[in-house]
């Protein structure tokens, strides 16, 4: 029987992911399942003890659950490294955010905003109230699990930051940019193996070949950089 695992993967990595993963199962042999999820809902289920062989989350909370215990510490390798972005729909002006007070001004104009409840979002949060804009934006602002881009593209939000990762992939928006390099919050996307993989050596070899040189290309065209 062939080789097979398993892979839980925070929902930002999905546009890379979906062409890693056959070009590995084609390089290999080794069959992969790979699963989507929210960072905060895959943290749950490792932490409860769900089976995978290999974890793809930002490196803050897959070193937390290396701490408790669930991934080999000897096993952990950065994989990307992902800048958070801002999106309008497509057609439309691109407004400016090439400085701090450009951005700032944008956001405040800006009808509606949307952004994720995953790490960007969370970083997004803090990011208004860095700004000194919370609570001018709290009531114009929409929270989605899926891609925030997707919320612009159907014109339920004006303008939307996320990934740009996560952007790219949407049809019907356009990424106007990373965010200002004084505010921006680059995510680390990081590889793990579970404590208790069925298959160490497959998931070993898994991560050998995201940070190939191939793929390191695939990373680029992307939107990310290679970790």
């Amino acid at each position: 029987m062939a080789p097979h695992i398993k892979v839980l993967s925070g929902g930002a990595m999905r546009a890379l992911m979906v062409e890693v993963v056959p070009l590995f199962e084609r390089a290999s042999g080794t069959g992969v399942e790979i699963e989507f999820r929210l960072t905060s809902v895959l943290q749950k289920e490792i932490a409860a003890g769900t089976a995978f062989d290999i974890a793809l989350l930002p490196r803050p909370e897959l070193d937390g659950l290396t701490r408790a215990g669930k991934i080999a510490a000897d096993s952990v390798a950065d994989v990307t490294r992902s800048a958070v972005g801002l999106a309008v729909r497509a057609g439309v002006p691109k407004p400016d955010i090439g400085t701090v007070e450009a951005f700032k001004h944008t956001l405040l104009a800006a009808r509606s905003i949307a952004y994720s409840d995953g790490p960007s979002g969370d970083y997004i949060a803090a990011l208004l109230a860095r700004l000194g804009i919370a609570e001018e934006m709290r009531p114009k602002t929409k929270l989605t699990g899926g891609p925030v881009a997707e919320l612009v593209a159907r014109d339920e939000a004006e303008i939307g930051m996320q990934q740009i990762v996560a952007i790219l992939p949407v049809k019907g928006a356009e990424l106007v940019g990373p965010l200002p390099s004084e505010l921006q919050n680059v995510i680390v996307y990081a590889a793990g193996i579970a404590a208790a993989a069925q298959n160490r050596s497959a998931a070993q070899n898994f991560i050998v070949f995201m940070r190939s040189e191939g793929m390191q290309r695939l990373i680029r065209a992307k939107g990310m950089e290679p970790g």
